[in-house]
């Protein structure tokens, strides 16, 4: 990722929104290259490799969730979609197709350059992430000791609850869909089974939390899935 004046890819078709993007962007220190339809923009997408792409679902040519999914047999970079589409259910087949988060339209200048800071910040630390710690607030994760404390004491974990908890640092501070934890928790099978995903993020929440049903670090994303917070 560029260190000063990231490359953001804008694939939308709405002139007035590009417009809106464009001055939004390039005032707040971001290089802006821009695609009309999702053929061109996968293109420039390959050509030109952006540091994050800003992805409308709704393209002339192709779906958003088609360029999403075409991106993500090759591209790691960072996708938020940006989308009138507002029901549950679009935000669920987005993310699960591979976009690392959602922003519905009409949304404020402030909301998309901290969504865009967060997403860079992620794709930034992931490589480092694996090898090294994960820390937020009193929650200490040591991946390559695989030791986990809170307020300095450890915390012992069952195989499932540590693997739960290091898909969640994969992905720490996106939404991870139900589906996406499943799959990379429990294996292909078991997409549907929410009910263990559940139970075992309740028992993940007494031993890390210390109010379980306020949660400071595992966020319910109600209807979607979940969250770990990487900041406090």
């Amino acid at each position: 990722m560029s260190q000063t004046n990231p490359l953001i890819l804008l694939i939308e078709d709405e002139v007035q929104m590009r417009r809106f993007l464009r001055a939004s962007l390039v005032s707040n220190g971001y290089q802006l290259i821009e695609a009309e339809t999702g053929q061109d923009g996968l293109a420039q997408a390959a050509a030109r490799a952006p540091d994050l792409i800003l992805l409308d679902l709704g393209l002339p040519d192709l779906d958003g969730l088609a360029v999403t999914e075409q991106l993500r047999q090759w591209a790691s970079m960072p996708i938020i979609v940006i989308s009138a589409r507002d029901r549950e259910e679009h935000k669920i087949k987005a993310l699960d197709a591979g976009a690392d988060d959602f922003i519905t339209k009409p949304f404020g200048v402030g909301e998309l350059l901290a969504r865009i800071r967060v997403a860079l910040r992620h794709a930034a630390t992931l490589g480092a992430t694996a090898s090294t710690q994960f820390s937020v607030g009193d929650l200490m994760v040591d991946l390559g000791r695989r030791q986990v404390t809170v307020r300095g004491q450890e915390v012992h974990l069952t195989p499932i609850e540590y693997k739960l908890l290091t898909t969640l640092i994969k992905h720490a501070g996106q939404v991870v869909t139900h589906r996406q934890l499943l799959r990379e928790v429990w294996g292909p099978n078991s997409s549907d089974q929410t009910q263990y995903l559940r139970v075992y993020m309740g028992q993940l929440r007494h031993k890390l939390e210390q109010n379980p049903s306020r949660p400071a670090y595992l966020v319910t994303e109600p209807g979607v899935g979940y969250r770990l917070r990487d900041e406090r």
